[in-house]
């Protein structure tokens, strides 16, 4: 049986507002923020300094993606829209109006973008010519979080009508539509081989879905005592991450779905309030947690067999 070890290395601090996101880059140390006071700020794992200000924004960003292809990071401001920055020089080079709803998510599958928003919309952007190509109107409550699946052609949407719908990456045609919680669905990932879609809801219940078997419900798990607010894998894929607004942090085994460490306030000097996002990195292994605390957290993983 796996042993795990967990050790808290440090914390950045700098958002003056609960931290929502963390996206990476093209380097593995570093990694971008952004937060509830509209700061969007660049961190490097090898250094202990203060972050680098990317954009300054008035509302805030619950929203990054990074777009490895050109170098670009694309922000989602509240009510307003998305920014493209191109991280060569560090300026915003073009913008793109989206309706007056909180942009929750962002992927991209090859030029295009899935922008999710706070009416249930999920915009579709090429970006190569910065139009909108499509807008899936298929729900009225806020689309919370979006996963592509290229091997099977699909892109999975999380909302908060309690569902997950599922569309063809091609046609953008509604395939499924998964009657997955009792609560607003907060996040999904797939698995890394994509054979699962895991959820995460704010009934603090963790789902997993067969994707072969056009997504029944493999399991159903009880994983936290709030809302589940971010799942993310390890970079080995063995293993993968929940977070929640209880404050904890757990980490699963990803063949079996079994949980294997707890990490929290009391036991690892964790966070004192709810915890937003993860990102498991490829920089030494570390994983990182942001928080309502306005920190990032690094967290050293040791795993002995």
């Amino acid at each position: 049986m796996s042993k795990i070890r967990v050790s808290k290395l440090k914390s950045f601090t700098g958002h003056r507002d609960c931290i929502y996101t963390l996206e990476r880059s093209s380097e593995p140390s570093l990694f971008f923020s952004g937060a509830g006071d509209g700061l969007v700020a660049k961190w490097n794992l090898s250094d202990s300094e203060d972050g680098q200000l990317i954009a300054q924004l008035p509302n805030s960003v619950y929203a990054l993606h990074f777009y490895g292809p050109e170098n670009q990071l694309i922000i989602g401001q509240n009510f307003e829209g998305i920014h493209l920055i191109d991280l060569t020089v560090n300026k915003e080079i073009k913008s793109l109006k989206l309706g007056k709803h909180a942009i929750f998510d962002m992927r991209s599958y090859g030029h295009m973008l899935f922008a999710g928003t706070g009416d249930g919309t999920v915009f579709v952007i090429d970006l190569s010519s910065w139009q909108i190509l499509k807008q899936l109107r298929n729900a009225e409550k806020s689309a919370r979080s979006i996963a592509v699946n290229p091997k099977q052609g699909e892109v999975a949407v999380a909302y908060s009508d309690n569902r997950i719908r599922i569309y063809d990456l091609d046609t953008f045609a509604l395939k499924y539509v998964v009657e997955a919680h009792n609560n607003s669905v907060f996040t999904i990932k797939y698995s890394p081989d994509f054979r699962y879609l895991l959820s995460g809801s704010r009934d603090a219940h963790l789902k997993i879905w067969d994707t072969a078997k056009n997504y029944q419900l493999a399991d159903d798990i009880v994983a936290h005592m709030y809302a589940i607010n971010n799942i993310d894998f390890s970079p080995n894929e063995k293993y993968f991450v929940t977070c929640s607004m209880d404050k904890s942090i757990k980490v699963w085994e990803a063949e079996s779905f079994k949980l294997l460490k707890v990490i929290d306030k009391s036991r690892h000097a964790g966070h004192g309030t709810s915890v937003n996002k993860l990102l498991w990195t490829d920089y030494n292994n570390l994983l990182l947690s942001a928080s309502d605390d306005r920190s990032i957290s690094v967290w050293d993983i040791n795993v002995n067999l």
